[in-house]
């Protein structure tokens, strides 16, 4: 059985190789030099944040990027660790009034099996706070946001014990840092001959909705719903794995949602799905918010990862990582007048996407690029 964290490595080496087309005029280079940049969004100042990962363990942070590209550091140490697949730490962020909330996505909560595709539990993962959410406060501090912030260890255990942890950068401001949820790193998944066999937990965006924050497991493939008073949780829906219509590749693909939105009171939910990466098996899927009963919304795509509202109620933004996975191909933006209509290229040649957001005043979008360390803006639409 192949593994989707297999392929995913598989990925990030041809990825490595693309270079930027010119096929968007509009299209530059905002900012560069991050570490594996994944989610973003704005603040309602009008900067950046940004989620980051290096190779280190606890080495996550999450970044502001100001209108002229310049990047300083909210808040580092959070948690993060070598998965099979690659660096993983921070992913997903929204926040409510004075609180961000960031999802931190599986690390080396599990370790490669000895059978290629498996995993097995990790009994010494780097952090205790691997597959979570940490609710970020900044109420004590008026204007800019502030900057220097940096979780310890010790920080780390206060928090996965029930502690709430205030933090210090040194100039009188403070946050304070409160475990939201705390999922477990793996569920069982015995196969024959290995029946110690997980599946990793990666939770991988997130979404503000209400009093509930909604968040995308990319590796259980599904959807938690988590009250933002109690800090209980729920999986709200599951997307199950389709038959792989290719002559070869695993009997069956996973979904792998990996990015998710709030539109008209409803969820839009992107399904990459795992390898072999059929074409035109990724979707953007409707999801309601109370059942968790789905359907498609917008259809054949290759490999979406994220989706946002454009000018009208019937516009969207799907990115996709890659138009074809096993031919090398970069990503691109596409612009949806409705939901059947057929798309426009915004902007190709996009290296590695995997977040964006879009600022409704200038209409520009930015999008960041994992393996080149950039955000990309494309401006005016």
């Amino acid at each position: 059985m192949f593994s989707r964290k297999i392929t995913l490595i598989i990925v990030a080496v041809m990825l490595c190789g693309f270079v930027l087309k010119s096929e968007a005029q509009t299209t530059s280079v905002f900012t560069a030099g991050l570490s594996q940049p994944t989610k973003i969004m704005l603040t309602p100042q009008g900067d950046l944040l940004v989620t980051e990962t290096s190779g280190a363990p606890n080495s996550g942070r999450v970044s502001i990027i100001d209108r002229n590209g310049n990047r300083r550091t909210l808040i580092d140490g959070l948690p993060s660790g070598i998965s099979p697949a690659g660096p993983s730490g921070p992913t997903g962020l929204d926040m409510r009034g004075s609180t961000l909330f960031v999802a931190i996505g599986e690390g080396d909560g599990t370790v490669a099996g000895p059978i290629p595709g498996t995993q097995l539990a990790n009994p010494n993962p780097s952090s205790p706070l691997l597959s979570s959410v940490l609710a970020i406060d900044f109420s004590s501090n008026t204007g800019r946001m502030p900057q220097g912030f940096s979780l310890s260890t010790n920080d780390q255990f206060t928090l996965a014990f029930g502690g709430e942890v205030r933090l210090s950068n040194g100039t009188r401001r403070t946050i304070t840092v409160k475990l939201l949820a705390d999922f477990p790193n793996f569920v069982p998944n015995p196969i024959q001959p290995l029946p110690t066999n997980v599946r990793n937990s990666n939770p991988f965006a997130l979404v503000v909705g209400g009093n509930d924050l909604f968040i995308t497991n990319a590796g259980l493939n599904s959807v938690v719903k988590v009250n933002i008073a109690s800090g209980n949780w729920q999986t709200l829906t599951t997307f199950p794995p389709r038959p792989n219509p290719l002559p070869f590749g695993p009997p069956v693909i996973d979904a792998v949602p990996d990015g998710i939105r709030i539109a008209g009171g409803q969820l839009l939910v992107t399904l990459l799905t795992g390898f072999p990466f059929v074409p035109g098996l990724s979707e953007v899927r409707l999801v309601n918010t109370e059942t968790g009963g789905n359907s498609t919304f917008i259809g054949g795509r290759s490999s979406a990862i994220d989706v946002l509202g454009g000018n009208t109620s019937t516009q969207h933004y799907v990115l996709e990582f890659s138009t074809n996975f096993l031919a090398n191909a970069p990503g691109q933006l596409l612009l949806f007048q409705s939901p059947t209509s057929a798309p426009t290229v915004v902007a190709g040649g996009l290296i590695s996407p995997s977040g964006m957001a879009r600022d409704a005043v200038s209409g520009d979008i930015y999008i960041t690029e994992v393996f080149t360390g950039r955000i990309v803006r494309v401006s005016g639409f």
